[in-house]
C-alpha cells in the first residue's frame, strides 16, 4: 500500500514570533503521537525558531536542506501536559439540565464543561454540593430576573404632583424607614452567601447577585420615597433590628433562605401589595409594584430551593422547624413591630384621622396579617408540613414580619 501522504503546512513569510506557531501547533494537534508535518517558510531565522520550540515541546525535528523544509514528528510529552485533567461536567448540566453533586476544589473558576489542567490551584468554596443550594428553576428564574431589572430614574415619576396632610406624610416616611432596613438585611444576608458558593451552580450565582441588585434598588426607591419632601428617616426600634439580626445568625444557606424569602419576603409582598393599595400619593404606589414584583421573585427561588433540598433530603424539615422555634425563642422578650410603624400602616390604610376612617384602617391592617399569616401557611405546606404544623409555625413568625 502507498503511504499516505505528510501533510504540509506553508508558513510562508510569516515568522514563528508574529502567530506562524499559531498555525504549526493547530496543524500538529490533528496528528497522532508520532505523525509527522511538513513546514515551509522562508521567513529569516525560522528555522531557528521552530528548532528551538520543538525542543521545548518534546517533538523531533529534522530538516532537508535541498528542499528547504522541516518535518516534525509529534511527541509524547504533548499530550502528558492534560494527563489527569479534570472534567466539570458538561455547560448545559446533565440530562435533567441539573450540575454535578459535588464541585471539587480543583474546578476552581473554570467554566462548567471545561477541562481543568490537573495541578491547577484549588479554590475552596462552602458551598460546593448540589443540595445545599441548588433549584430547579434557579436558571429560569435568572432569565426573568435579568429582563425585569427596572432603572429607580425612569421607572418611577418622582415628580408626580400630590400633597399630602402633614400626618399622611409622615407616616409615609416611617414606612419607607422600617423598609429600609428589612431591604438592607434582605440585600446582606445573599451577599454574605454569594463568595461562598462554587462558581459551577452559575445559575444560583448569577440568580442571587441579580436579587441583590434588586434589594439595593429597593433601599435607593424606599430612600428617595421616605427624603421626598425633605423629610430625615423616622424610627427603628431595637426590637425591629433584633429580629433582622436573626437572620444573620442562621447556620447556612438553606435555613437562611427559608427564614428570609420563605418567611419573611414572602409576608412582605402581602405588604408591598397592601400600600399599593392604600398608598396616598402616585410616588409610593409605583414603588410598591414594583418592589413587590421583585419579592415575589426571590420567594419563588426560597421555594424552590427548599422543595429541592427536601426532595433529596427530606429530613432536612426537622432543621427546618427548629429554626423558626429557635428564632421565636430568641426574640421573645422584644416588642416585635414597633407601634410607631403599626400606626402608620393603619393611617395609610385610613387617610385621615377620623374615628370611622381609623376603624376602617384598622381593620385592613388586621387584615393584612391574616393574609401574611395565610400566605406562610401555604408555603410551609407546599414544604411539606402538615396543617396543624404549619398553622403553630406560621404563628411562631417574627411580629416584625420580616
Amino acid at each position: 500500500m502507498a503511504a499516505s501522504p505528510i501533510p504540509t503546512i506553508d508558513i510562508e513569510s510569516l515568522g514563528l514570533d508574529q502567530g506562524a506557531l499559531l498555525l504549526i501547533r493547530r496543524a500538529l494537534a490533528e496528528r497522532p503521537v508520532g505523525g509527522e508535518l511538513r513546514v515551509r517558510g522562508n521567513s529569516p531565522d525560522w528555522r531557528m525558531h521552530l528548532e528551538a520550540w520543538c525542543r521545548s515541546q518534546g517533538h523531533v525535528l529534522h530538516f532537508d536542506a535541498a528542499r528547504e523544509e522541516a518535518f516534525v514528528t509529534r511527541g509524547p510529552h504533548a499530550e502528558g501536559r492534560w494527563l489527569g485533567a479534570q472534567s466539570t461536567g458538561f455547560a448545559q448540566g446533565d440530562a435533567d439540565g441539573a450540575p454535578a453533586e459535588d464541585a471539587a476544589p480543583g474546578w476552581g473558576l473554570a467554566a462548567r464543561g471545561a477541562t481543568v489542567e490537573a495541578g491547577s490551584p484549588p479554590f475552596f468554596f462552602a458551598l460546593h454540593r448540589r443540595d445545599e443550594l441548588w433549584a430547579e428553576t434557579a436558571g429560569e428564574l435568572y432569565r426573568q430576573a435579568a429582563a425585569a431589572q427596572w432603572d429607580p430614574a425612569t421607572a418611577i415619576d418622582w415628580d408626580a404632583p400630590f400633597e399630602l396632610p402633614s400626618a399622611v406624610e409622615a407616616a409615609v416616611v416611617q414606612v419607607m424607614t422600617y423598609l429600609i432596613e428589612n431591604e438592607n438585611a434582605a440585600l446582606l444576608v445573599p451577599a454574605r452567601h454569594l463568595g461562598q458558593i462554587h462558581p459551577h451552580f452559575r445559575e444560583v450565582l448569577q440568580l442571587l447577585a441579580l436579587q441583590c441588585a434588586d434589594e439595593a434598588r429597593h433601599v435607593e426607591v424606599f430612600t428617595r420615597r421616605a427624603t421626598l419632601r425633605g423629610h430625615q428617616p423616622a424610627l427603628s426600634t431595637a426590637g425591629g433590628q433584633a429580629s433582622l439580626r436573626t437572620l444573620f445568625d442562621a447556620p447556612d444557606f438553606s435555613v437562611a433562605t427559608f427564614l428570609l424569602a420563605v418567611l419573611g419576603e414572602g409576608s412582605f409582598v402581602n405588604l408591598l401589595n397592601f400600600l399599593h393599595a392604600h398608598a396616598p400619593d402616585p410616588v409610593t404606589r409605583q414603588i410598591a409594584r414594583l418592589t413587590a414584583r421583585d419579592e415575589a421573585r426571590h420567594v419563588a427561588f426560597g421555594m424552590a430551593h427548599l422543595e429541592y433540598r427536601l426532595s433529596v433530603q427530606p429530613d432536612y424539615q426537622v432543621r427546618l422547624r427548629n429554626a423558626i422555634e429557635l428564632r421565636y425563642d430568641t426574640l421573645a422578650g422584644t416588642a416585635g413591630l414597633n407601634e410607631e410603624v403599626f400606626d402608620s400602616l393603619v393611617l395609610l390604610a385610613a387617610g385621615e384621622l377620623s374615628p370611622s376612617a381609623v376603624a376602617r384602617g384598622h381593620a385592613a391592617v388586621q387584615q393584612l396579617q391574616r393574609d401574611m399569616a395565610a400566605g406562610r401557611r401555604a408555603r410551609l405546606a407546599r414544604l411539606g408540613f402538615d396543617r396543624d404544623e404549619a398553622q403553630r409555625l406560621s404563628e411562631l413568625h417574627t411580629r416584625n414580619f420580616m
